[in-house]
């Protein structure tokens, strides 16, 4: 089956300048990191160093706390970030890291992560959540260098389609030296795949700040003394029109309203802008750094990295992918802040964390985002955060510890 693999990821080479200049024209590619991706590189490598690869803004947010860890360990020289997004490249940017050094993971071809081994020899190798790469598993094994799957995620969609080849998933994952899942429905997974070695540590995302209130950026704080806020975070597409139904919804009640809107893709922003003014809603982006008037209904958060600053504005939040059949997004950044969190019906990416926040009566879901106007605008009157958020933030420590412990025994 390698073989065949193989097959196919040499013509996704073959075809892959067609793709990548499509994908520039969206904004979804940086042209001038394009060589990265073929392992040509302008940046002076930190080679023998630990890698980990996170694929996009929320794998890479998972990694951080481990990344900043292995920062302050004087036996790590050097770390290689990879990631595939450039969301997530801008987020990494803002880090302000020292030891560590961001290129964009190459293309899984045979010829490439060859390539790729020789360039930065890694001396460990740290896949983030579900970064399973057949033809990178198997070179790196054949150097043996340690493959580590940390914050493991298999749902039942991914296993069923390996299972389509059973052989060729046992082989690709039997050369993983160590997983840490996230949840019992992957460790089962992992387990059914005759992964070898799997200790279970929980989930990086209940890892994050506590409650910086005090530290959120004046400039923005300022622009909303004069309103009362609430966010609609990592929405989709047709979630945002449903959100503004909800918000002239919520102002019949309370005028000096604003809906704080923070997309899941910020690339979007003009389609959602427009469509919103279409709707007849004022909108106004973040990046206008403009003053917000009387009639603003929406303010539009077109950046990555600063939604804990908008969550500290308030102590409800909607969040999306969970109104449209994606499966929902993770809640527990704005959670962890103390807000109240509703989602539509759809979660099944996050339910064993959804689960905990219903237990701690911290969330609430619906099929019909418009009648949950009484428990935002009662969410809205509360003056202080959830107390439950010191639970959270004890669980995250303890996960993260269990974590480190386990990845520390591979830092020889």
């Amino acid at each position: 089956m390698y073989f065949f693999y193989r097959i196919i990821t040499n013509i996704t080479v073959l075809l892959s300048p067609i793709i990548i200049f499509f994908r520039i024209l969206k904004g979804k590619e940086d042209p001038k990191r394009i060589g990265e991706k073929f392992c040509i590189y302008s940046q002076k490598k930190n080679n023998k160093g630990i890698w980990i690869h996170a694929a996009s803004v929320g794998e890479l947010m998972s990694a951080v706390p481990i990344i900043k860890k292995f920062e302050k360990n004087k036996k790590i020289k050097n770390i290689l970030v990879t990631t595939t997004t450039t969301s997530s490249a801008k987020i990494f940017k803002k880090l302000r890291l020292k030891k560590t050094l961001h290129v964009y993971f190459p293309l899984d071809n045979n010829y490439l992560v060859k390539k790729f081994i020789k360039s930065w020899q890694p001396r460990l190798a740290i896949f983030v959540d579900s970064e399973i790469w057949p033809n990178m598993f198997e070179n790196l094994y054949l150097k043996n260098i340690p493959i580590i799957i940390a914050n493991a995620r298999i749902t039942k969609r991914s296993f069923d389609r390996w299972q389509i080849f059973p052989n060729f998933a046992r082989q690709v994952f039997g050369k993983i030296t160590l997983a840490l899942p996230q949840n019992l429905e992957t460790l089962k997974y992992l387990k059914l795949l005759k992964v070898k070695n799997i200790k279970m540590a929980g989930n990086l995302k209940y890892y994050g700040q506590k409650n910086i209130q005090n530290n959120v950026a004046k400039s923005v704080r300022n622009k909303f003394k004069n309103f009362k806020v609430w966010c609609a975070a990592s929405t989709h597409k047709n979630e945002e029109i449903l959100i503004g139904r909800l918000h002239r919804k919520l102002k019949k009640t309370e005028k000096n309203l604003i809906t704080i809107i923070i997309p899941r893709h910020v690339e979007r922003t003009n389609e959602i802008v427009n469509d919103l003014n279409n709707f007849g809603l004022n909108t106004t982006k973040h990046s206008s750094n403009q003053k917000i008037k009387k009639n603003t209904d929406i303010y539009m958060v077109d950046s990555y990295g600063e939604s804990s600053i908008f969550y500290n504005l308030t102590n409800v939040t909607f969040v999306g992918g969970s109104i449209i059949e994606h499966g929902g997004q993770n809640p527990l950044e704005p959670a962890r802040l103390g807000n109240y969190i509703i989602n539509g019906p759809n979660v099944k990416n996050f339910k064993e964390i959804y689960l905990f926040l219903n237990n701690l009566k911290m969330a609430s879901s619906t099929s019909n985002i418009l009648s949950m106007d009484k428990i935002i605008l009662k969410k809205l009157k509360a003056k202080t955060k959830n107390k439950n958020i010191n639970k959270i933030n004890k669980i995250g420590n303890e996960i993260l510890e269990k974590n480190i412990f386990y990845l520390n025994k591979y830092l020889i």
